[in-house]
């Protein structure tokens, strides 16, 4: 629930704001896409085979989940690689520079990061690497007991993790360090704090709000890694399925994050949320800084 109205709130302040958005910007309504087709096309099924106590649909709805779960998985993991590499672009270029990075150059990059996770989630499909049940048997993904198994899996996985897990980690890693460093600097040569332009003010809110998505996502993330990789090694009874169970929902839960983020530090989309009118029968009217003070909230209850 939270990530579909926190994402879906996203989405239409974006189109609201579509003739103002910002090249960058479409990396971040891009991820909200992604949360949101994890959410729509993954948790339902989820929910419903918990409440069965087993997986519903056999192995063609395995295969779906877990396809779903992959694509959109390497496309939040590539879309934040590339929201890392281009604020550490923004950051380090000059004005005249940074205005290279048009709408169209990040539409060809959003359609990259799609065709790639794409291609990495259809491979098991068609022979390279396996999809299968989770430990706990309530869930699917890649099958990572195959590791040992046989060479093709082996090869699969490794492939996987060096390309859409580590390199993009490391990428996102090296240009944070890069800019934290370069912020670092240009605050060293302005000793008086009230002299920092309100540009580089932004900047680095920015470039903050940016980190915290990537940390969010990766740190989400680990501790399913981590109890993958130990399946890799060990046998599948060697972890109990409350084991196994609890990182999966962890990591599901990195959906959820970043309208909160985006709250907290983004003015314009807190204007936005209050401007737009709520669904599921409320709709909320809240006035401008033009009118007067004394004007209150009011709410109207339509259903």
């Amino acid at each position: 629930i939270l990530t579909i109205l926190g994402n879906s709130a996203v989405l239409a302040t974006a189109v609201r704001r579509s003739s103002l958005l910002k090249s960058p910007e479409l990396l971040t309504v891009n991820l909200a896409v992604a949360d949101i087709g994890m959410a729509i096309s993954m948790y339902p099924l989820a929910i419903a085979s918990a409440w069965n106590h087993a997986w519903l649909g056999g192995d063609a709805s395995c295969i779906y989940y877990a396809l779903m779960g992959f694509l959109f998985g390497v496309c939040s993991m590539m879309t934040l690689c590339a929201m890392a590499v281009i604020r550490f672009l923004v950051t380090n270029s000059s004005k005249s520079n940074s205005n290279k990075i048009t709408k169209n150059t990040v539409c060809i990059l959003i359609t990259f990061i799609w065709l790639y996770s794409l291609l990495w989630a259809i491979l098991p499909l068609i022979g390279w690497g396996y999809y299968g049940p989770e430990p706990f048997g309530i869930s699917c993904t890649i099958a990572w007991s195959k590791f040992h198994n046989s060479s093709n899996g082996f090869s699969f996985i490794l492939s996987m993790f060096l390309l859409c897990t580590v390199l993009p980690a490391l990428t996102i890693v090296a240009c944070y360090l890069g800019i934290a460093w370069k912020v670092h600097k240009a605050y060293q040569e302005i000793q008086n704090i009230d002299r920092i332009p309100n540009a580089a003010k932004l900047e680095k809110k920015l470039t903050l709000m940016a980190v915290l998505i990537s940390v969010g996502f990766l740190s989400s993330w680990t501790p399913y890694a981590a109890a993958s990789f130990w399946s890799i090694f060990n046998s599948g009874d060697s972890l109990q399925p409350i084991v196994t169970l609890l990182p999966c929902l962890f990591a599901k839960s990195s959906t959820a994050y970043n309208p909160f983020i985006y709250y907290i530090f983004s003015k314009t989309f807190r204007r936005e949320i209050k401007q737009l009118q709520c669904c599921c029968g409320w709709q909320v009217h809240f006035f401008g800084t033009n009118n007067s003070a004394e004007n209150p909230v009011s709410m109207m209850w339509s259903g």
